[in-house]
C-alpha cells in the first residue's frame, strides 16, 4: 500500500503518561501514532500538555515521519478540569479549536484520510471527522459499556449517583446535544469499537462497517512466561485505580470466601484511589486484613514483575472499556478471572481464562470463589490457561500486529 498522508486527532498522546491526567488514553494515543507512522506520513493534533514528552520522543527518533501540532485553549477554561463533566466540556471546546487547525492544515497538505483516536468514546463525536472533507476513520473507542443492573447495588450511594449522572450525560450527548452523530457514522469509512456493549449502541444500519478492535496492546519484550512465586502461598493479584467501578468489594468478598478453605493465600491490590480507605475497612470487617496487601501504584516494570509472579490475576471491573492490565496479564502468562463485561469480557475467552457472568452480587462472589478454588487445586490448568493466554497475546495483541491491522483497515477502504 502506498504511503498516505494521515491526519490524526489524539488529544491524549503521551509516551510517559507523566501528567497523570489520562494515563490509559495517553498510552493508547501514543502507541497508535507510533504504529501508523511505521507505514504512513502522519500529522497529529494533540493537546499542549503532551508537548515535552512528544518533543523528547521525536528527538530520540522513536517515530517515523510525524508532525505534531499542539493545540491549547485559554487558561481561563482550565478550571473545568476540576469536575468530571467539566473535563468533557473542555474537550468539546478543544475539538472546535482542533477542527479550525485541521481545516487550515488540510489546505496546505491535502490529507488522504483523517483518523480520530483519542479521546475514544462514542458520545462526544469528532468535529474534524464531521466537517473535514476527507475519508474518515473513527476509533477504536468505547463508551457504550455500563455497570450491569444486577450489580448496581454494589456501588456506594455516591457511586450510584455518579453512574446515573454519567449515563444521563451520555444520553443527552448522543440524543440531544450532538444530533449529527448519525451523520458522522454515515461519513466514517470504518468504525472501530473496543467492546461488544459499545458495538450494540451503534445503530444497526451502521454495524456492517463497525469492527471490534482492541484499544490495548503489548510490546514484544513484555511477552514472558509466568514465573513461580517460589513459596507455598497462593498469590492473587489485582491492579488498577481504586475507584467505584473496579468491583473490588466483590473481589474482597470472593477472597474472603476462598480464604476460609485456603488460608495460605495472599491477595495483593495494586493501585491508589478514592476508595482505598473504605476497601481497607471492608477487608477488616471480612476478617481477611492479614491476607490482603494494599500496595500504592508502582512503575510499569514492577507491575509486570508482579504479574509474572501471580498465580491468578483477578479483575472484576464493572465497566472497563479497554482493560489494558488484563492484556498485560495475558502477556505475562498469568490466568485471568474477570467479569464477562466490556473490555475484559472481550479479551478473555474460556480457552485462556475464566469469565464470570455478572449476575447478582452473591452469585458473583460465590462463582469467583469457586473459580479461585479451581485454579488453586489444579496447577496444570493454571499453567495451560497461562500458556494459551500468552499465545493469544502474541498472536493478537502485539502492537506491531495491531499497527499492521490498522493499515489493513485503510487498505480495505480502497483509498
Amino acid at each position: 500500500m502506498k504511503r498516505l498522508k494521515v491526519l490524526i486527532c489524539a488529544y491524549a498522546c503521551n509516551p510517559l503518561s507523566d501528567c497523570r491526567l489520562h494515563p490509559g488514553e495517553d498510552i493508547t494515543g501514543w502507541r497508535f501514532v507510533e504504529q501508523i507512522s511505521r507505514f504512513h506520513e502522519v500529522w497529529v493534533l494533540t493537546h499542549s500538555y503532551n508537548k515535552h514528552a512528544l518533543q523528547e520522543a521525536s528527538a530520540q527518533e522513536l517515530l517515523g515521519k510525524v508532525s505534531f501540532h499542539f493545540i491549547d485553549l485559554t487558561p481561563a477554561l482550565w478550571w473545568l478540569y476540576n469536575m468530571n463533566i467539566g473535563r468533557r466540556l473542555y474537550y468539546y471546546f478543544w475539538q472546535i479549536a482542533a477542527f479550525a487547525h485541521a481545516y487550515t492544515l488540510h489546505r496546505k497538505v491535502g490529507f488522504d484520510l483523517f483518523h480520530h483516536i483519542t479521546f475514544g468514546n462514542d458520545w462526544i463525536p469528532s468535529f474534524t471527522g464531521a466537517f473535514l472533507r476527507v475519508p474518515f476513520f473513527w476509533g477504536p473507542f468505547g463508551g457504550g459499556q455500563k455497570v450491569p443492573r444486577t450489580l448496581f447495588s454494589t456501588l456506594t450511594l455516591r457511586g450510584k449517583a455518579a453512574e446515573i449522572l454519567r449515563d444521563s450525560a451520555q444520553y443527552l450527548a448522543r440524543r440531544i446535544l450532538f444530533p449529527y452523530r448519525n451523520s458522522l457514522l454515515q461519513r466514517a469509512q470504518t468504525v472501530l469499537v473496543c467492546n461488544r456493549q459499545t458495538h450494540q449502541r451503534i445503530p444497526e444500519r451502521f454495524r456492517e462497517k463497525t469492527k471490534l478492535f482492541p484499544l490495548n496492546g503489548v510490546l514484544l519484550e513484555e511477552l514472558q512466561k509466568q514465573e513461580p512465586s517460589g513459596n507455598n502461598m497462593f498469590y492473587i493479584l489485582s491492579a488498577g485505580r481504586l475507584d467505584r467501578i473496579k468491583g473490588l468489594d466483590l473481589a474482597l468478598s470472593s477472597f474472603a470466601l476462598f480464604r476460609k478453605k485456603y488460608p495460605h493465600s495472599l491477595f495483593e491490590i495494586l493501585g491508589s484511589g478514592p476508595e482505598e480507605k473504605r476497601l481497607k475497612r471492608l477487608a477488616h470487617r471480612l476478617g481477611i486484613a492479614q491476607g490482603v496487601v494494599f500496595t500504592p501504584w508502582v512503575r510499569r516494570e514492577e507491575v509486570r514483575q508482579k504479574l509474572h509472579k501471580a498465580d491468578v490475576f483477578l479483575f472484576l471491573s464493572l465497566r472497563d472499556g479497554g482493560g489494558a492490565v488484563v492484556v498485560e496479564a495475558m502477556a505475562a502468562g498469568t490466568p485471568v478471572v474477570c467479569l464477562d463485561t466490556a473490555g475484559p469480557g472481550f479479551h478473555i475467552q474460556p480457552e485462556w481464562g475464566i469469565k464470570i457472568f455478572p449476575q447478582d452480587a452473591d452469585t458473583v462472589v460465590e462463582n469467583v470463589g469457586e473459580a479461585l478454588a479451581t485454579l488453586h487445586n489444579n496447577p496444570a490448568l493454571r499453567k495451560e490457561l497461562g500458556r494459551r493466554a500468552l499465545q493469544r497475546a502474541e498472536e493478537f495483541y502485539l502492537w506491531d500486529r495491531l499497527g499492521e491491522k490498522i493499515t489493513q483497515v485503510y487498505q480495505e477502504a480502497r483509498l
